[in-house]
């Protein structure tokens, strides 16, 4: 059973205002993990999106992907938001979730980077983004990918090197 909780954490070799750039802007977000392109009204009751590349349209998702509503902003420390993915009934019926960022400057391991997501009420978005739905796990047809941990570790090869994991198809 997936947590309802999950804490997904990072060190990146950035800075935190390179990392919060990476986090919301669309020049950044459509180069890893799924590749969507992030629209943020950065205040508090501010809407949040994220639209599909072409790859996603060409795949047949023409809608947006994930939105929400911002909740806390304070760059380049920290971002909270409600968050819902809208693709696919199983998940779009759940109730909207609440996706946490913390970026903190160490002393002596970069930047830590911990994403927490509160996902009460959502298990079908919960199996999705915990990664236990990847290409090794999954049966057929079920593949999500790997989740939190495969996007923030394609972010910190991104970030780190200029090269994304698995390059968008």
């Amino acid at each position: 059973m997936t947590n309802t909780v999950q804490v997904h954490r990072v060190y990146i070799k950035a800075t935190p205002e390179r990392i919060w750039e990476a986090i919301t802007k669309p020049e950044w977000t459509q180069k890893y993990g799924y590749t969507g392109l992030v629209d943020f009204d950065l205040k508090p009751g501010g809407k949040h999106r994220t639209r599909p590349t072409p790859e996603f349209i060409d795949a047949g998702f023409t809608g947006d992907l994930v939105d929400g509503e911002v909740l806390e902003v304070d760059p380049p420390r920290k971002l909270v938001v409600t968050w819902k993915l809208l693709m696919g009934p199983n998940v779009a019926e759940e109730p909207y979730s609440t996706l946490t960022y913390d970026i903190e400057e160490t002393k002596t391991a970069g930047t830590r980077l911990t994403v927490t997501h509160d996902l009460t009420g959502a298990p079908n978005t919960a199996a999705l983004v915990s990664g236990e739905l990847d290409d090794v796990n999954a049966g057929p047809g079920e593949n999500a990918g790997g989740g939190w941990a495969w996007i923030l570790s394609d972010l910190k090869s991104l970030l780190e090197t200029g090269e994304v994991i698995v390059p968008a198809p």
